[in-house]
């Protein structure tokens, strides 16, 4: 056999990638899982949904009896767009955010993180322009990444996207002569922020896209999770034929079964059909049908307010830690959701610092992560949806050690950026804290 010629040592078939293959990276967060998987780490870092109070009791049972009266038909292929008797309960979850489509209007995808590509697929061109929020979804960066969409950032505040900001943002596009195709935007309970679009905000939202023809890119996966109380009208309420809806039953129910959907305009969902079967030809019989299963046979909407709970419960407990360890930074103060965003003081850079808060056994992720544009360095996102209570505070103790040294040596250098430092001593807190093995981010 010949050797190639081309390519480089490490990879002979350097040289035969596809050009957009050369702008994949890895997520700061995966690379980061490795060391925040360990035991002794108490990670505030991935935003794996709690999943000890679902009834699996119940879910093994209706396994069971899926897999006995119905086996041959959940083990089999099936439709491209999904179960009709699937699409059918995805209506009945998405009437709780105002939707009202039809059944033939969605398509149901391979977790909504499949949706994301489809969507991208199938609108994006090279050098055209996403607007997404400042910061935004790490998994949806990755996506425009790999499809090669410029991704310009537009600011938000406490109450979500700011509509003056975003108009801006689009008459200085469409000046420039750039070709803006979606808004990207997760509207509750936002990953990364924790901030939730206003609901004064979001009509000026629709608004505003529907002005500059721009088609809206709705994420919404946290928004059954709201801590007290049902969520807002979802922006596609106010404009079905301008908003593509994502969701997904990952958080209110279980990631495992890995299903998603979008709900999406006619002319639209025919084009995400197809492809959707090109790539993966369907989405899986088994996971539609034991949901359905689950949400025929269960209680779910009052296992989803456990949930708030449940989840309530922990962000109280980030909020007070924070507020007793780390007075010197600052946070947003989530109503529902997975996660809080905090900004560091002046000087300290929060991707240098990882390293000697992991020696310290907890972990976060950088603000780097959220942003294309090399934004995101003096803060850094933490999660409450897994760990106790007690882990939380415990993680936000070792945490504020960490920024108290970053502190001392700012004061004394200028900057935190030291990569040969050692993390401050540990004091206590040696017990074992079990953490998960990383998953969803």
């Amino acid at each position: 056999m010949s050797t190639p010629s081309h390519g480089t040592r490490l990879d002979p078939w350097f040289d035969s990638y596809a050009e957009r293959a050369h702008g994949m990276r890895s997520s700061e967060i995966r690379a980061l899982f490795a060391v925040a998987s360990r035991p002794e780490v108490v990670s505030l870092a991935g935003g794996m949904p709690n999943l000890s109070s679902l009834p699996m009791d119940h879910i093994a049972e209706i396994s069971a009896r899926l897999l006995r009266d119905r086996g041959t038909r959940a083990l089999q292929y099936g439709s491209g767009q999904g179960e009709v008797e699937t699409r059918e309960a995805i209506l009945d979850v998405m009437q709780y955010d105002s939707i009202r489509v039809h059944p033939d209007d969605v398509v149901v995808t391979t977790g909504s993180q499949q949706a994301l590509d489809l969507v991208t697929e199938i609108f994006i061109d090279p050098g055209d322009v996403i607007v997404a929020e400042a910061p935004s979804y790490v998994g949806a960066l990755g996506v425009f990444r790999a499809y090669q969409a410029d991704v310009v950032h537009t600011p938000m505040d406490d109450d979500g996207l700011i509509p003056e900001e975003l108009d801006a943002t689009l008459t200085r596009l469409k000046s420039e002569g750039r070709r803006v195709k979606l808004l990207y935007t997760v509207p509750n309970y936002h990953n990364p922020a924790g901030v939730t679009l206003s609901l004064e905000r979001r009509p000026q939202i629709v608004e505003i896209c529907r002005k500059h023809h721009v088609l809206i890119l709705e994420d919404n996966p946290y928004g059954l999770l709201g801590f007290h109380s049902d969520p807002m009208p979802a922006l596609k309420s106010f404009d079905p034929d301008g908003v593509i809806y994502l969701g997904s039953f990952s958080k209110m129910f279980g990631p495992g079964y890995r299903i998603g959907w979008a709900a999406a305009p006619h002319a639209v969902r025919e084009k995400l059909v197809l492809a959707s079967e090109s790539a993966i030809l369907c989405p899986s019989q088994l996971g539609q049908l034991s949901i359905v299963e689950y949400l025929n046979t269960w209680d779910w909407y009052g296992q989803v307010k456990q949930y708030r709970g449940e989840y309530r419960t922990r962000a109280e407990a980030m909020m007070s830690a924070l507020s007793e360890y780390l007075p010197m930074c600052e946070w947003t103060k989530p109503e529902g959701g997975f996660y809080t965003w905090v900004t560091l003081p002046d000087g300290l850079d929060a991707k240098a610092m990882l390293p000697r808060a992991v020696k310290n056994l907890v972990a976060y992720v950088s603000g780097t992560a959220f942003y294309t544009d090399g934004q995101g360095g003096d803060h850094m996102r933490l999660s409450f949806c897994y760990p106790t209570p007690e882990a939380i505070r415990e993680g936000v103790r070792r945490l504020s050690q960490v920024v108290r040294s970053e502190l001392e040596t700012v004061e004394l250098f200028g900057t935190n950026i030291r990569p040969d430092a050692e993390a401050p001593p540990r004091e206590g807190g040696n017990g074992r804290i079990d953490t998960p093995t990383p998953d969803q981010v």
